[in-house]
């Protein structure tokens, strides 16, 4: 059997003639014209030399070809590499030097840098694709055959690498098999009851595990159509909602839509469901939308090395602040975060899990993969959480003072180290600040030579072109100390309540 996520997707499809998504420039696109697509993607890859397992680097705008590159580099046998668009530069260096793809993709604006870049890394081709189906990739698979079996591949073998981070060293590459994405989805179609009947409005972004593996992977092994929208835009939203049977998106999605005026139950009486995730629903956010919706959110719990891993219920209560139970074929314990002993219930401590949807370990780090797993094979999560009576989960907060911010992942190290770097810094530390609507935001606290002039519009000025947007600071503060403990550790917990209010 072809355990190729793009075989098992296309034997699952019925109806060929069915659309897959339409774009919001009123493009359709059947899944007939996706597999040809694909397949015409995947010939051009295999002409340029993308060998099984060979990596191809894509920084692209969201686009229907741009997700259907995704399928056309997973039937090839390549392992498809997503990078955010807010990247700069520098940040791509790091990427393209680890990943050494085969293959670069990227947008026609900044191409000559890009391809400079790839040059010197000694990536065999560097492409371009546009929004609007422009591009030298474009160009390249003119004339390319429309059909293409997918290629052998095996469970364990990689369909894709999605780069993550702890907070001290460099990015890591979460390594993730077809089987992990093939059998995470099954599980989240079944569980949240997508039928080919079903049309999902898609806002979100697909360089994400969130947009591309979750709600797209849904989607295909469902039969189920797609709105598919360049980014989220309130306005836009709000006049596709009728239309729609469903919507994934992170808790900005919600408290943007709350603020607008045309909200109502009327409006979304055709949703049979509202999903949140990528960052932590606040508990009044839940009461709110469900008071001028009748929809209770459902909140759910996963990680770019994990995909998802619980759920609230899809029939049965969904409890603001808590992330449900865990998902069929995910086993989910709470352990002592020093010793791994299994701690009772209602006793907070770091969640642990195991399951087909477990990645298969970090990009070229042997010694950082054994370190993140137990003997007994289940994956240290990094949040702290507790099961309560009932078994539903919840996060309590995060061990390794991961940011959350507007459903990305920011890492306060790669924050600090370039604060630090800066003239007349001393030192720096970065941490998340509750936030209405991002969730978190970035909050910088420095400390600075008292002769040094920098102010914090100097900081946020020097941090452009360095990070991409996501990660630059909401604010900047400055302080003569920061707190410490005994062993002299800087107490982010501290800084976290002093500033707590920052925001509201």
């Amino acid at each position: 059997m072809n355990h190729n996520l793009v075989s098992l997707v296309q034997a699952r499809v019925s109806d060929p003639s069915k659309t897959f998504i339409e774009a919001d420039d009123g493009r359709i696109f059947s899944y007939a014209d996706a597999f040809k697509l694909a397949a015409r993607f995947a010939n051009t890859l295999v002409r340029l030399g993308v060998q099984p397992g060979d990596r191809v680097a894509v920084q692209l705008d969201k686009s229907p070809e741009a997700l259907i590159l995704y399928l056309g580099v997973v039937a090839a046998g390549g392992v498809y590499l997503p990078l955010n668009v807010g990247y700069t530069l520098a940040e791509l260096e790091y990427f393209i030097g680890d990943a050494e793809p085969r293959v670069v993709v990227g947008r026609p604006k900044g191409a000559e840098e890009l391809d400079a870049l790839a040059a010197r890394l000694g990536v065999a081709h560097c492409l371009t694709l546009g929004g609007k189906a422009d591009g030298t990739l474009m160009d390249a698979i003119a004339g390319a055959a429309d059909s293409f079996t997918p290629i052998e591949r095996k469970p364990e073998d990689l369909a894709a690498i999605l780069y993550t981070s702890g907070t001290t060293g460099r990015s890591k590459g979460a390594m993730l098999s077809h089987a992990n994405l093939f059998s995470n989805a099954e599980t989240l179609q079944a569980y949240w009851r997508y039928t080919a009947k079903d049309v999902l409005l898609h806002a979100l972004p697909i360089f994400h595990t969130h947009g591309l593996f979750v709600a797209t992977n849904v989607v295909l092994l469902a039969g189920a159509s797609m709105l598919f929208l360049p980014k989220f835009d309130a306005d836009q939203v709000i006049k596709l909602l009728p239309r729609a049977t469903s919507m994934m998106g992170v808790p900005t999605f919600y408290v943007r839509l709350l603020e607008h005026p045309a909200l109502n139950k009327d409006l979304v009486k055709h949703i049979r469901l509202f999903i949140s995730g990528s960052a932590p629903l606040l508990a009044d956010t839940h009461r709110e939308w469900e008071g001028r919706t009748g929809h209770r959110i459902l909140e759910r719990y996963g990680m770019t090395e994990t995909n998802m891993n619980t759920s609230n219920p899809y029939d049965g209560e969904r409890i603001a602040g808590t992330v449900g139970f865990p998902l069929p074929g995910v086993s989910l314990r709470i352990a002592d975060p020093e010793n791994g002993t299994l701690l009772a219930t209602n006793d907070i401590g770091m969640i642990e899990v195991k399951g087909p949807n477990v990645f298969q370990g970090y990009w070229r780090m042997p010694e950082k993969t054994k370190a993140e797993f137990r003997d007994d094979g289940f994956f240290i999560t990094g949040d702290l959480g507790k099961v309560d009576d009932r078994g539903y989960v919840h996060i309590v907060g995060r061990g390794k003072d991961l940011i959350i911010s507007g459903g990305y992942n920011v890492y306060p190290k790669e924050v600090e180290t370039e604060i630090d770097g800066m003239p007349g810094v001393i030192e720096s530390a970065v941490v998340g600040v509750a936030h209405k609507d991002f969730g978190e935001g970035v909050t910088a606290v420095v400390v600075k030579d008292k002769a040094s002039p920098l102010d914090e519009a100097a900081v946020l000025k020097a941090l452009e072109g360095r990070l991409a947007k996501f990660k630059q600071p909401k604010r900047v503060i400055f302080m003569d100390d920061l707190p410490r403990n005994t062993m002299g550790k800087v107490q982010k917990n501290l800084l976290r309540d002093q500033f707590k209010d920052l925001y509201k």
